[in-house]
């Protein structure tokens, strides 16, 4: 863990660095200005852990107001840094053609622009992005199995990040979505809540008003940790949800095996269960289908052959550009329908909250609606 927070701030208070040289390159800023700005760069830099210390001590109106302020700045940092690079590029190829051709195209290009240009685009793109993040798209997948005694509607939710940003507006608006849809069952793939929970569990009783007929069911993400394992299985279990941790949940009615695996961040806060995937495996060899929660879209091996469905998320599919580039490099695909073959699935969400910056640039948040199709 120290090993990440150390890489972390390195490479973040770099980023914001790169901001700063830019806006000290472009205006002539005179010392104590720099030292300001300077200051509050520092600031915006460990803002996550001083939105913690504060947190943890009670002081949430101000954690609130610096979550808001942190956390934006640190979408438009990045933002910044990605269409600033981008300008340098350009300036870079214009100072190329200009040697080639002797011409002094590059010195037509203002000073200012090196600096305003990205600063347009990035207020632009988070304008765009924050808008987006408050739009939950409905998805729908269809699905067919002669396994199944009925046809089945699973409602999945997923990466829900309750903490400091999103809260009681949020997840009225979430639950309302689900009572809509009517679902036979909801799911949680993890993630339901970002941090500490002192303060929230109130809003857990606004997801234990929805009553599917045959259940909630939810796993662990890697937040439950962070936010404290306990903690966290008290608002779950208060929200009405059934977690599964390394356990197996059979509805006979509908002739469904739930399996539930326990997030991996569980090894680092000896949390791990433990449980033989093997004996996992035999307990439940009754020809049902079987739907796998796995919180990380990766696939267990010895859970594979067996399993029908599995239903993943964590990516946010970036959250926000352009770190969905980056989501792309490490997963072969980052969110959506991954077809097997052999009537074998995964599905990623994309997420129905944010995490960090309440900002989503082309990875709108979304709540599932899967329908499994008896044939």
């Amino acid at each position: 863990m120290r090993i990440f927070f150390v890489f972390f701030f390195t490479i973040y208070g770099l980023i914001n660095f790169y901001f700063f040289a830019k806006l000290k390159s472009a205006f002539n800023l005179k010392w104590y200005f720099q030292l300001v700005v300077a200051f509050i760069i520092v600031l915006m830099v460990f803002s996550p852990v001083i939105i913690r210390i504060l947190e943890k001590h009670g002081y949430e109106a101000f954690a609130i107001t610096l979550s808001w302020v942190g956390y934006i700045w640190m979408a438009f940092v990045v933002l910044f840094l990605f269409f600033g690079i981008m300008t340098d590029i350009v300036r870079l190829s214009v100072l190329i053609i200009s040697k080639i051709f002797n011409q002094n195209f590059y010195s037509r290009i203002p000073v200012f622009f090196n600096f305003l240009f990205p600063l347009f685009l990035s207020i632009s793109f988070l304008i765009y992005g924050y808008f987006e993040a408050l739009k939950i798209k409905t998805e729908r997948v269809f699905i067919s199995s002669d396994k199944v005694s009925r046809d089945i509607k699973i409602l999945q939710i997923s990466d829900v990040h309750i903490g400091l940003i999103v809260r009681d507006n949020r997840i009225k608006k979430i639950a309302e979505i689900i009572k809509q849809a009517k679902p036979d069952m909801v799911i949680s793939t993890g993630d339901l809540v970002d941090a500490q929970t002192d303060s929230i569990n109130h809003l857990a009783d606004i997801f234990a008003e929805i009553a599917p007929p045959y259940g909630k069911f939810a796993i662990t993400g890697n937040h439950e940790f962070y936010a404290g394992i306990d903690k966290s299985i008290y608002f779950t279990e208060r929200a009405g949800f059934k977690l599964l941790r390394d356990s197996l949940f059979v509805i006979e009615d509908l002739n469904i095996n739930l399996i539930g695996l326990d997030d991996t961040e569980a090894l680092r806060y000896g949390q791990s269960l433990n449980v033989d995937r093997k004996s996992l495996i035999d307990s439940f060899k009754n020809n049902g289908y079987t739907i796998l929660l796995n919180h990380r879209p990766s696939i267990e091996k010895e859970l594979f052959q067996s399993m029908d469905l599995q239903l993943s998320g964590h990516t946010h599919k970036g959250q926000f550009f352009p770190f969905s580039l980056l989501t792309k490099l490490y997963y072969k695909k980052d969110a959506g329908l991954i077809d097997f073959g052999r009537n074998k699935y995964l599905y990623i969400s994309r997420g129905t909250g944010t995490w960090g910056p309440p900002v989503r640039i082309f990875a709108p948040p979304e709540i599932t609606i899967i329908e499994v199709k008896k044939k």
